[in-house]
């Protein structure tokens, strides 16, 4: 059972990592997006990278927002994070709840019923990121990107994603099935777990991997 309180940040992304259990398959993805990551950025001096979902409301936001606050956490720079979808729809409202819950500050910058614009930070950090629905080639979306996909829909309905350096494919289960259930909050804290906890992985590899020219 995951604490519903509200949680600092931090406190949240570590225990995510100290939680973690993955499979061997799943920790040789992890450490391969790594590598790449790493591969491109000692390349470019920088990297973009697009999180992929269907519909851009709930894992790939997800993904977004974690690898912002991964990004920060490590003290890494030039590394910017974008998500997108092979549609549009809405930031999920359940989805910024749970982000909220662990702490993720909101700002509505552009109101809207169907897809609001929010200004997404978090404690001791004066870098915010801007947080809405989108498809994954929105000119707010960086080129090239690093693409990664994470749900199966999405990888079935992109086979060509223009631009991309590399595409993996990173799948969560969708928290979507919990929705209007008694188990809404716990199910999406549980998703975000998960994800926070792969992408300090991530970061934590490639940090480990960096020259010191570039700490």
């Amino acid at each position: 059972m995951i604490n519903t309180k509200n949680i600092n940040t931090k406190v949240f992304f570590e225990e995510a990592r100290k939680e973690m259990i993955i499979t061997d398959d799943r920790k040789n993805l992890l450490l391969s997006i790594s590598d790449a990551i790493f591969d491109e950025y000692l390349e470019r001096d920088k990297i973009n990278l697009n999180f992929i979902c269907t519909h851009n409301s709930r894992r790939s936001q997800l993904a977004q927002v974690w690898s912002f606050f991964a990004v920060e956490y490590f003290n890494l720079r030039n590394i910017f994070t974008y998500s997108g979808g092979t549609e549009t729809t809405s930031f999920h409202r359940n989805t910024v709840k749970c982000l909220q819950k662990t702490g993720f500050i909101f700002n509505v910058v552009d109101f809207s019923h169907q897809n609001p614009r929010y200004l997404i930070s978090f404690e001791d950090t004066k870098k915010s990121i801007l947080g809405f629905s989108k498809v994954f080639d929105h000119p707010q979306n960086s080129y090239p990107f690093v693409a990664i996909t994470t749900c199966d829909s999405a990888d079935k309905d992109c086979p060509f994603i223009p631009d991309a350096i590399e595409r993996f494919h990173l799948p969560y289960s969708d928290p979507k099935t919990s929705d209007n259930t008694d188990l809404t909050e716990e199910t999406y804290l549980q998703t975000s777990k998960q994800i926070a906890g792969e992408l300090y992985f991530i970061f934590e590899e490639f940090k480990n991997r960096l020259p010191e020219s570039y700490l």
